[in-house]
C-alpha cells in the first residue's frame, strides 16, 4: 500500500488549511489517520476515519478544529484544519491499516502502512 499525503503549507496563526491522504488501496475495514510530529516530540494522533462506516475519531487537542472526511470519488482521506495555532506547526502523516480495534486507533505503532509526510507551518 502506497499513501501520498499532500496540501501542506505555511499560514498564519487563525488559518485554514486542507491535507489530502491518497491511499493506493483500502479495503472495507481500513481505517486511515492522521499524525503529527513536531521537533523533538513524540508522533500524536491527529484523527482517524473509519472507510466503511464514515465514523471518525480525533485528539483531544484538535477537537472542533479539525475535520476528517473521506471522498470516495477521489479515493482520499482529508482533514480540514481551521483555526491554526502555532502549536500545530508539524510534519503531518497519513497512515493506514486494516485490522485496527477500537483501543487501538490512536496508537501510531498499530499503523501498518504510513506515507511520507507533508509540512504543515502556522506562523503567530
Amino acid at each position: 500500500v502506497q499513501l501520498q499525503a499532500s496540501g501542506g503549507g505555511l499560514v498564519q496563526a487563525g488559518g485554514s488549511l486542507r491535507l489530502s491522504c491518497a491511499a493506493s488501496r483500502r479495503t472495507f475495514s481500513s481505517t486511515i489517520g492522521w499524525f503529527r510530529q513536531a521537533p523533538g516530540k513524540e508522533r500524536e494522533f491527529v484523527a482517524a476515519i473509519k472507510w466503511a462506516t464514515r465514523r471518525t475519531y480525533y485528539g483531544d487537542s484538535v477537537k472542533g478544529r479539525f475535520t476528517i472526511s473521506r471522498d470516495n470519488a477521489q479515493n482520499t482521506v482529508d482533514l480540514q484544519m481551521s483555526n491554526l495555532k502555532p502549536e500545530d506547526t508539524a510534519v503531518y502523516y497519513c497512515a493506514l491499516d486494516d485490522n485496527l480495534i477500537l483501543s487501538s486507533i490512536r496508537q501510531a505503532g498499530e499503523y501498518d502502512y504510513w506515507g511520507q509526510g507533508t509540512q504543515v507551518t502556522v506562523s503567530s
